[in-house]
């Protein structure tokens, strides 16, 4: 049977995927083994093994950005860590190593190549990360979550997404939603989130906006986050206030339109099942962001506004008018969905089968 050796970590936006591919190999692939490398500090450490999975951890090395003390030491920690992942390789017979970027991605794609291990890449973002532009080299299975990622050798796969929102009929699990949030059949739902662990900006534009939003005869679902500042719940009919969404599949149910940030779950998340949405990219980091939201922009599903334009000035301005024109919001669920897909899971998992087929690195 096939061992595989799943490499990510950090953020959610390479854990998700990770596991959602780990556990569709499985499901294709009885009896295989699944490991996942990752380090002791990222979600994973919390996330793999309480799905099941066995998690070898590696430390972590990033990538110097300037030329310092820190970028002299790299070289010999990178090929410790190299050293390291290479070992496990030949330890655990793994046959083939699937890398979804971050600390851990780089190590495994050099170990593997060494060890002469086949390998595959998921690429999340519509900008790629250094570790993954590095892996492309080696390999000619590169899958991308959006079209127009510039990697070597990408091809479009999707996003990998929870069994949940692959299988999710949004249509009738609606009542099931509504009667969840404590939401009213009869008016629309405007969705607003900014991940699991919130967004500032959007959580303080919504609540001091709140009272024009619901003047338009919508109703909003607010998943403030866990790790942002506490939103005020002022109590009014038709604001529903939650820190965090244990099914976060039937508030997208109840969604007519959202409000959210750009990470590549959200975007491929609203797109899959056809929500419109308001996209206000996070500011910081290389602005992978607005390239992740830029197709369904360029569809003419989605709007992109700036964070430090989000404000209750442009709610009045920008999101008022845009929520008392149903007609448009209509069009805009059609065109989103032109550029999402929710089949990205099997799709990943037919480029890794075909790397496993190979049998050794190229």
């Amino acid at each position: 049977m096939t061992t595989y050796l799943l490499a990510g970590g950090g953020t959610a936006g390479h854990v998700n995927p990770l596991l959602a591919v780990a556990d569709r190999l499985l499901e294709r692939h009885p009896g295989s083994t699944v490991l996942v490398l990752g380090t002791e500090e990222g979600l994973e450490s919390r996330l793999v093994p309480e799905r099941g999975y066995e998690l070898l951890t590696i430390p972590r090395v990033p990538f110097p950005r300037r030329p310092n003390r820190a970028a002299l030491r790299f070289p010999s920690r990178l090929r410790g860590t190299v050293d390291s992942v290479r070992a496990i390789l030949r330890e655990r017979h793994v046959d083939v190593v699937v890398g979804f970027g971050g600390y851990v991605s780089a190590p495994a794609y050099l170990a593997a190549r060494a060890e002469r291990v086949p390998f595959a890449i998921h690429e999340a973002n519509a900008k790629p990360g250094i570790a993954n532009r590095l892996g492309a080299r080696f390999t000619p299975f590169v899958g991308t979550a959006f079209a127009g990622t510039r990697i070597r050798g990408g091809r479009v796969v999707g996003m990998p997404l929870r069994r949940e929102i692959e299988q999710l009929d949004k249509f009738s699990a609606r009542t099931e939603a509504l009667a969840l949030f404590g939401l009213d059949g009869s008016k629309p739902t405007l969705l607003v989130t900014g991940g699991s662990s919130g967004a500032k900006r959007i959580n303080d534009t919504v609540s001091q906006a709140i009272t024009l939003i619901l003047g338009t005869g919508w109703q909003v679902l607010h998943v403030t986050g866990a790790y942002r500042d506490a939103v005020d719940d002022p109590y009014l009919p038709g604001y529903v206030v939650l820190q965090y969404a244990d099914r976060m599949d039937l508030a997208l149910a109840a969604a007519d339109l959202a409000v959210s940030r750009a990470g590549t779950a959200t975007v491929a998340e609203l797109s899959g099942l056809g929500i419109p949405a308001v996209f206000v990219p996070y500011p910081v980091g290389n602005g992978e962001q607005r390239f992740n939201a830029r197709g369904a922009v360029e569809a003419g599903g989605a709007l992109m506004v700036r964070d430090a334009l989000f404000t209750p000035d442009w709610v009045a301005t920008g999101l008022v008018p845009l929520l008392r024109n149903r007609a448009r919001i209509a069009d805009m669920a059609a065109r989103i969905a032109t550029v999402g897909a929710l089949d990205g899971t099997d799709r990943m998992v037919d480029l890794v089968d075909a790397a496993a087929s190979r049998g050794t690195a190229p």
